[in-house]
């Protein structure tokens, strides 16, 4: 087979559902653009001769691309000096439990404060003169959220928040080549990666953007989960203005989410996640498929990468706390002064507590991601740092299967019910696939051995 051959195509990389939407691909071509599919996820579009071609540059640019360089090469020359893990949380120079101690950083965000914390500090520091972050966006733009460059640590404040929405790079990458000065961008691990491989490419990018802030993530969401929101908590989806996904109590648990929307007439409608559809999160629905096929949770190429510490005391602590990992010295001299200082209640961890605090996520993207890989077969076929396997439990892999179906047939069935009016039956098919998915992952004593021998019925015995 020539090289040619080998090279996956815009066109090639969508229809393996490996299309995450950054956008990054948009730098190639003038005519490509972003723009929604019926899945309510973003995907480039343009002249189709460029979406089809096999293109050497795509294939080093797209983070889902086999050809381009994986996290471990990018981490290896970006952080060389770092320690090395076990590769699970990647290279890291110093890892942090706490939370903005100033100001009302910490109220205002979803978690601990420290990822507006930072952009904001380096604004302050003048390291560098804007910052792309997530923002919302008015209703008219058709979007909303957005990537936006902030100029100023107020500017910065308002991108406060967790985002579980589609968005891109293209326009912010595009600003940053006609706009000279130094840049800081926040984003999940896959566009940190398309960052880097963008930076690895363009002279000017390389120069241009000095600093990522990486976000841990468990996987990204389509639009389509604002809009079932909605219909759920009797709104048209096409009446909300805003959401807030993640509306902050400081009385009640951190990890209980409450979705908060803002309708066009100025009204509100809030419900606990788990009383919604999907509020497990790791049941996957309307996961972008892209999801099943990543292997970094924490950011492993930014020089800093923030999450929640989902473990206890931490996560019944409704004020929010933050997991840091730091990657380069410069990013390590800041925390490190800042805590002398008083300005972060921070304290030292090791990789083991960053790991437990992202378990479930980490085994999605280890342990599931091997056994996807053994099942798959794709146009553009993943390459990946975990090895196929299907050596792992039989309800394992039914869980892995479970969420996989629930994150495939989501967005279909939703898209079904709505076009007959019959909102009822994406509810109804949802309650049923959540309930089948918490039988297999959260059955213990009793039930659980009963699932086990409905599983494998050669698993008997006294209860």
């Amino acid at each position: 087979m020539s090289v040619p051959e080998l090279l996956p195509s815009p066109a090639e990389v969508i229809r393996s559902g490996l299309c995450i939407g950054c956008g990054s691909c948009t730098t190639l071509e003038w005519s490509a653009t972003m723009d929604w599919d019926e899945n309510g996820e973003l995907k480039p579009v343009g002249n189709p001769r460029w979406l089809e071609d096999r293109d050497e540059s795509f294939a080093a640019l797209c983070p889902f691309s086999p050809l381009a360089a994986n996290e471990d090469a990018i981490a290896a020359k970006r952080f060389a000096w770092a320690r090395e893990t076990d590769g699970l949380i990647g290279r890291y120079r110093a890892a942090y439990v706490g939370h903005v101690a100033e100001d009302d950083y910490r109220m205002s965000g979803s978690s601990g404060g420290m990822v507006s914390w930072i952009a904001a500090e380096l604004l302050r520091r003048g390291d560098v003169d804007g910052v792309a972050h997530v923002v919302p966006q008015a209703p008219q733009s058709g979007r909303l959220f957005a990537y936006r460059i902030s100029r100023s640590v107020a500017a910065v404040q308002q991108g406060a928040k967790s985002r579980y929405y589609p968005v891109d790079l293209a326009e912010i990458l595009s600003e940053i080549v006609a706009t000279p000065g130094r840049y800081a961008i926040v984003g999940i691990p896959c566009f940190i990666k398309a960052v880097n491989l963008q930076r690895r490419n363009d002279p000017v990018l390389a120069e241009r953007i000095t600093h990522t802030i990486g976000l841990f993530c468990g996987h990204m969401k389509s639009a389509r989960l604002v809009d079932s929101f909605a219909l759920q908590l009797d709104a048209a989806p096409e009446n909300v203005a805003a959401i807030d996904y993640r509306l902050k109590n400081p009385d009640r648990p951190a990890n209980w989410y409450t979705a908060n929307l803002t309708l066009k007439d100025g009204s509100a409608r809030s419900q606990d996640w788990f009383h919604l559809v999907e509020g497990d999160w790791g049941s996957g629905f309307f996961m972008n498929s892209a999801c099943n096929f990543c292997d970094d949770v924490v950011a492993e190429t930014a020089d800093i990468a923030l999450g929640d510490a989902w473990v206890e005391p931490y996560s019944s602590d409704g004020r929010g706390t933050n997991v840091v990992v730091v990657r380069s010295p410069r990013m390590e001299a800041l925390v490190e002064g800042a805590i002398t200082a008083g300005r972060l209640a921070l304290e030292h961890v090791d990789d083991a507590f960053v790991r437990e605090t992202q378990a479930a996520g980490l085994r999605q993207r280890r342990e599931g991601l091997a056994y996807r890989l053994a099942r798959v077969r794709l146009p553009v076929q993943p390459k990946k740092r975990v090895a196929p396997s299907r050596e792992i439990p039989v309800r394992r892999k039914l869980i892995y299967r479970m969420r996989q179906a629930i994150s495939r047939w989501s967005h279909p069935i939703f898209r079904l019910s709505r076009s007959a009016g019959a909102p009822q039956v994406y509810i109804a098919w949802g309650r049923a696939a959540q309930s089948a998915y918490h039988g297999l992952a959260y059955s213990r004593g009793r039930l659980g051995k009963w699932v086990d021998r409905l599983i494998d019925p050669r698993k008997s015995g006294r209860d």
